[in-house]
C-alpha cells in the first residue's frame, strides 16, 4: 500500500517521518538512512543490516575468495595490524 503525507524542513534540518509512514514501514527510533536527491526530489532508503543469512553466504564467499587466494590466518591478522598501526598514526 501506497502511504502518502506531507511534513515540513525544521530550522535544524530535521525532517518528520509521519506516524502512518513510520508504522507502515516498522521504523524506530535510531533507524539509519542512505540520503540521496536528484532533481527536486530526496530520497531516503532505509539501512537494514544484513540477515544472519545473508551474512554467513557473505563469510563463506570471502572465507572461498581467501583460499583461493592463498591466505592464511596469519595472513589476515598481520594485515589488521598494519592497518590498525597505520590508522593510530593518521588520527596522531
Amino acid at each position: 500500500m501506497l502511504a502518502i503525507a506531507t511534513t515540513k524542513l525544521s530550522s535544524k534540518g530535521q525532517v518528520v517521518i509521519p506516524e502512518e509512514i513510520r508504522e507502515q514501514l516498522h521504523l524506530e527510533s535510531g533507524c539509519q538512512f542512505v540520503v540521496y536527491a536528484q532533481d527536486d526530489t530526496v530520497f531516503l532508503k532505509l539501512i537494514a543490516p544484513p540477515s544472519k543469512e545473508d551474512l554467513k553466504s557473505i563469510m563463506a564467499k570471502a572465507r572461498e575468495a581467501a583460499k583461493k587466494a592463498g591466505l592464511t590466518k596469519d595472513d589476515l591478522e598481520n594485515e589488521i595490524k598494519l592497518s590498525r598501526r597505520a590508522r593510530k598514526r593518521s588520527q596522531q
